[in-house]
C-alpha cells in the first residue's frame, strides 16, 4: 500500500495511507512526497487527494521517512536572500570594492610618481639650461677680458714703441753731444797758444763735467731702452 509524508512548513509528518490523510485536513498547497518521487509536491498535483481534502483519517506510522525539507524561518533571510547567500555577496562586493579601491591608490601613487619624475626632469633642464647660460657668460667674460688685454697690450705695446723711439732718438744726440764734448776736450788739452793755466783748467773742467753728465744721461737713457725692449718682448 502507498504511503504518503506532509510538510507542514515546520516539520514533516508520516507516513500515511490515504485514508490517513484525510485526518490531516490536508489543504492543496500541502507538500506531499511518496517512496519513488525525487521532490515534493503540492497535495493537488496529486489526483488520489482531490476528493477528500477535509476527510479525517487514523495515522499509521511507518518506518520509511522521506528527505527533510527545511523550512526557512522567520528573520533567516536577508533582502529577500538567505543569509549565508547573502553574505557571499556582501564578501564578493566587500572584494571588489577592496579591490576597486586598492587600484584607485595605486594609479594615484603612479601618477605621484610620475609627476615627481616629470618636476624632477624638468628641474634638471634648469639646472642645465642654468649651467649652460653660466658657462656662456663666463666664456664671454674670458673673451671680453682677453680682448681688454689685447687692447691693453697693444696700447702698451704703441707707448713702449713710442719710448724707445723717443729714447733712442735722445741717445743718438747725447752721443753726438758727448763725441764732441770729447773732441773739444781733446783740443783744449793740446791748445798750445799763450794763456794762464788757470783758463786752460777751468775749461778743461768744465769739460769734464759735460762728458760726466753725458755719459751718465747716456748709460740711464741706454738702460731705459733696454727695460722697455724687454717689456715688448714679453707683450709679444
Amino acid at each position: 500500500m502507498r504511503t504518503y509524508y506532509i510538510n507542514n512548513g515546520n516539520e514533516n509528518a508520516g507516513p500515511f495511507t490515504l485514508e490517513e490523510l484525510k485526518t490531516q485536513q490536508i489543504k492543496e498547497n500541502t507538500l506531499v512526497w511518496s517512496q519513488g518521487m525525487d521532490e515534493w509536491k503540492h497535495a493537488i498535483d496529486f489526483a488520489e487527494f482531490k476528493p477528500f481534502f477535509t476527510e479525517i483519517v487514523v495515522p499509521v506510522k511507518k518506518a520509511t521517512f522521506p528527505p527533510q525539507v527545511k523550512p526557512i524561518k522567520k528573520g533567516q533571510t536577508v533582502f529577500g536572500l538567505t543569509k549565508a547567500y547573502f553574505f557571499y555577496v556582501l564578501g564578493f562586493l566587500a572584494i571588489m570594492i577592496t579591490v576597486f579601491t586598492l587600484t584607485i591608490i595605486q594609479n594615484n601613487k603612479r601618477n605621484e610618481l610620475d609627476l615627481k619624475n616629470k618636476q624632477t626632469e624638468f628641474g634638471n633642464v634648469q639646472v642645465e639650461l642654468q649651467q649652460k647660460e653660466s658657462n656662456e657668460q663666463r666664456i664671454q667674460q674670458e673673451i671680453q677680458k682677453r680682448i681688454e688685454t689685447e687692447n691693453n697690450n697693444k696700447r702698451r705695446k704703441d707707448s713702449i714703441i713710442i719710448c724707445l723711439s723717443e729714447i733712442k732718438m735722445l741717445l743718438i744726440d747725447d752721443k753726438e753731444k758727448l763725441a764732441e764734448a770729447k773732441n773739444s776736450l781733446s783740443d783744449v788739452e793740446n791748445f798750445k797758444l799763450l794763456r794762464p793755466a788757470t783758463t786752460k783748467e777751468e775749461q778743461i773742467l768744465l769739460i769734464q763735467n759735460e762728458i760726466e753728465n753725458l755719459e751718465r744721461e747716456v748709460d740711464q737713457l741706454e738702460n731705459e731702452a733696454n727695460r722697455l725692449s724687454l717689456m715688448l718682448e714679453r707683450i709679444n
